[in-house]
């Protein structure tokens, strides 16, 4: 049996190239508290690839000598690197935004208690994994109390601002799918989960992003065990939207893995699929070289980003709904 990676590298994608770089996204590791089925990044509790202080230490650098305005780490559970912290803080010297996308659960964990304060403190915008707002949906997609604790976790984040009107502190939830489906409409999608989250836990959030499941990594292999690998390709190309080719984010953003390399998205990189120049494949290239106007590396897991309302880290592309759920 082919693997995911082999059945996507075939693709009739259309070409796209880069514009200027504004984000710059940083995978600092693997390691991570849960083992999530949707998880297109494989983590787990039992990961040891993470990012080294050498290269953490270049981020900074990278982010003056791009101009760029935006940090957004992931991982993983990008707060268990040891330089987390580090990172965040010579960031928010340089003036620059920094995201951290969190899985909620973290600032639950013993020795992480410090950790939504810490988020505070530096003004981090939390981008938070909610997959749904009921406990039987959420356990069932990332184990057993995983919804109590992302509960509890948010409860944290609003007593500190978090989602409130008024404070600066941004606090962003992020929905995917259970299965091989489209995402809803991300407006309808958000006004109730800001009904049932209020009403329920008197919990307040910002902005919902609904994120299309790529089918990669665990997901994928989730697709080919059950055999709806096929029928789901079939359904993101169907759904095909060549307006949401102008907003994709790979345009303006740039991955790097935990080895330092560059990849023009963080799908890409579990893809193992590198930046197509060559001469631009690692980190310490971003200090003096543009990366503008170079091809982006395209396989047929983009049409993920591109079927429907469009789907980016920063949610839905379009906000008038799709054409098949």
């Amino acid at each position: 049996m082919k693997s995911t990676i082999e059945l996507l590298e075939a693709t009739d994608f259309p070409a796209i190239k880069r514009r200027s770089l504004n984000v710059l996204q940083i995978n600092m590791g693997y390691l991570c508290n849960m083992s999530c089925v949707h998880c297109h990044v494989a983590a787990s509790p039992y990961r040891t690839e993470m990012m080294s202080r050498e290269l953490v230490e270049l981020i900074p650098q990278v982010l003056q000598a791009q101009n760029i305005d935006t940090l957004d780490l992931t991982g993983g559970a990008p707060e268990m690197h040891e330089d987390f912290k580090y990172l965040v803080k010579e960031a928010r010297k340089l003036g620059v935004k920094v995201i951290d996308r969190c899985n909620l659960t973290i600032l639950m964990e013993e020795g992480y208690e410090d950790m939504a304060q810490f988020l505070a403190d530096n003004e981090v915008e939390v981008v938070a994994s909610l997959p749904c707002y009921s406990l039987e949906n959420v356990d069932k997609q990332r184990g057993k109390g995983a919804f109590d604790d992302s509960i509890l976790g948010l409860y944290k984040l609003n007593a500190l601002g978090y989602g409130r009107a008024n404070t600066g502190l941004i606090l962003n939830l992020v929905y995917n799918p259970q299965g091989a489906t489209l995402p809803p409409n991300q407006q309808m999608l958000e006004a109730d989960y800001k009904r049932e989250l209020k009403e329920h836990f008197d919990i307040e959030f910002n902005q919902l992003f609904a994120l299309t499941n790529m089918p990669i990594q665990r997901f994928g292999a989730v697709l080919l065990a059950k055999n709806e690998f096929y029928p789901y390709m079939t359904l993101l190309k169907d759904n095909y939207d060549a307006h949401n080719l102008k907003d994709v984010m790979c345009r303006s953003t740039i991955s790097v893995n935990w080895l330092g390399e560059l990849f023009d998205c963080d799908f890409n990189q579990q893809l193992q699929i590198p930046v197509p120049n060559k001469s631009r494949r690692y980190l310490k290239d971003l200090l003096t070289q543009n990366l503008e106007g170079d091809d982006i590396a395209i396989a047929d897991h983009c049409y993920g980003c591109t079927a429907g309302q469009g789907s980016s880290c920063g949610g839905a592309l379009e906000e008038d709904g799709m054409k098949v759920v």
